[in-house]
């Protein structure tokens, strides 16, 4: 194996491929990453669960295939010199020349390294950026609870052009609905794919403009149980969760008693200050009056914080608490200046939203949270 290229485009799809390596490999091969030069160089790696594989441009003078370990290929790729990457084989040596900086690596044994699983059909494709900032609000409120793994996914439901995220941790549930360019307008598919995989999958597809999203249709076939995406160049794949996930539809009020309007910004930063005394699992309480809200935290026995913000409110006035963290999650996720809680009771979910460009259209984000009880 012998070729050139660019130091830039190799630290990236390194740095890219490298993302997919287990910390703690089952098997020694597994730290390996899989280089194959051809007429474009492909690096891949897998770790029994999620796969990676890319494709960049490279002047080829010998085709050929080598293993060698991924995470000392990364580091050694991150700081090399601004100059163009020769890679050459030397028996069961890999050499890296860049400038006047040369290493050497070991090679592990190609044969035993595992085949990568195919691509499930496509399905369809949808813009990179939307894609990665739909994920982004829906992933804050997966479980991170190993031991419950449906709660750890995102529910990814496609239904002609509409694609709806959802996931929960049993406090809160994030729904975000998208529109996307499925390859038949009559498909249809249900997967729960991990938060963690998607989120990042996600945010690194976006050097290309569309993602594509491959995936077997409801009612089984070829590459049942995987998800797949790909991208300028890259693509990946993800093996599904099991498990029922939640009715979430039927979590979500079909109603509500009250509607209160905040400005977003000011009201980040205002519960960022009041929950400073707040202890652990303490909740922030919130009391809308018309005109204002009263953001308080702390008890008598405790230090306090009292904050009032300018604020509408339709209906009755209301007193609800949450967990600021949690409300800080939703907040940080609505992407609007203007932050909408509609509630029925305060011991029953609201739901947090942004503010729609035009009156009648329904968000398409929802974040429901639980409220805390208030004693006393």
């Amino acid at each position: 194996m012998k070729f050139r290229i660019d130091r830039d485009a190799l630290a990236d799809a390194v740095a890219w491929t490298a993302r997919t390596l287990p910390v703690r490999p089952p098997v020694p091969v597994l730290a390996g990453m899989h280089i194959e030069a051809g007429e474009r160089l492909k690096l891949s790696a897998f770790d029994y669960e999620v796969s990676a594989q890319v494709a960049t441009d490279i002047e080829t003078e010998e085709a050929g295939t080598a293993l060698v370990s991924g995470r000392l290929l990364a580091e050694i790729c991150r700081s090399l010199p601004p100059h163009p990457v020769d890679v050459t084989t030397d028996g069961a040596k890999v050499m890296l020349r860049c400038g006047s900086a040369k290493f050497t690596l070991l090679t592990m044994p190609v044969e035993d390294y595992p085949t990568l699983p195919e691509m499930p059909p496509a399905a369809g494709a949808v813009g990179s950026d939307e894609f990665a900032a739909a994920v982004a609000q829906v992933a804050i409120a997966a479980g991170r609870d190993d031991t419950i793994p449906m709660l750890t996914g995102v529910r990814v439901e496609i239904e002609g052009e509409t694609v709806t995220l959802a996931s929960t941790d049993r406090y809160r549930l994030a729904v975000r609905e998208l529109h996307w360019k499925p390859e038949r307008p009559d498909f249809s598919a249900v997967a729960l794919v991990p938060a963690k995989t998607l989120a990042d999958t996600a945010k690194s597809l976006t050097a290309g403009a569309e993602v594509s999203i491959a995936l077997a249709a409801t009612g089984g076939g070829a590459g049942e149980g995987m998800i797949g995406f790909e991208g300028g160049g890259r693509r990946t794949t993800s093996r599904l969760l099991d498990g029922d996930f939640v009715k979430y539809r039927s979590l979500l009020p079909s109603e509500y008693a009250g509607l209160a309007e905040v400005n977003t910004a000011p009201f980040i930063e205002a519960v960022k200050r009041v929950s400073l005394v707040a202890e652990r699992n303490t909740p922030v309480r919130l009391s809308f009056r018309q005109g204002e809200v009263v953001l308080e935290a702390g008890t008598g026995d405790e230090a306090q914080a009292v904050e009032a913000l300018e604020a509408t409110l339709e209906g009755e006035d209301i007193d609800i608490a949450f967990n600021p963290g949690f409300l800080l999650d939703g907040l940080s996720a609505i992407g609007s200046d203007t932050a909408r809680l509609s509630f029925t009771t305060p011991t029953k979910p609201a739901v947090l939203t942004g503010k729609p460009p035009q009156d009648g259209e329904n968000p398409n984000y929802r974040y429901l949270i639980m409220p805390v009880r208030l004693t006393g």
